[in-house]
């Protein structure tokens, strides 16, 4: 009789670290909001906003834009300074919701 050779199965996915988070709370609507544009500079981001925001503003004409230029590249060597900056510079410039733009 040949002897059997075991092996160990392992998840390829691995264990997971970190408990997931519930969702914030989502807006009721945009009029009258302020909503942020972020953009890793990778893909037409600049198109992408303009478009945005003429179909958007047919649709919700009192909400207010704070450009990707105000924030500069979110994919950049300090990528990681920046995105904790978020918080309070979003605080500061009124923004109640962000759009982050990104190559794929």
């Amino acid at each position: 009789m040949a002897s059997e050779t075991q092996y160990d199965v392992v998840w390829p996915s691995g264990e997971r670290r970190q408990k997931i988070q519930p969702l914030a709370k989502r807006l009721d609507t945009l009029n009258g909001k302020t909503i942020a544009q972020l953009w890793d500079y990778l893909f037409m981001g600049d198109e992408v906003y303009a478009t945005l925001e003429e179909e958007i503003k047919k649709i919700y004409p009192g909400m207010k834009w704070v450009s990707w230029r105000e924030f500069g590249n979110t994919h950049t060597v300090n990528e990681r300074e920046l995105l904790a900056s978020l918080p309070q510079r979003f605080k500061e410039l009124g923004v109640d919701a962000a759009i982050s733009c990104m190559a794929c």
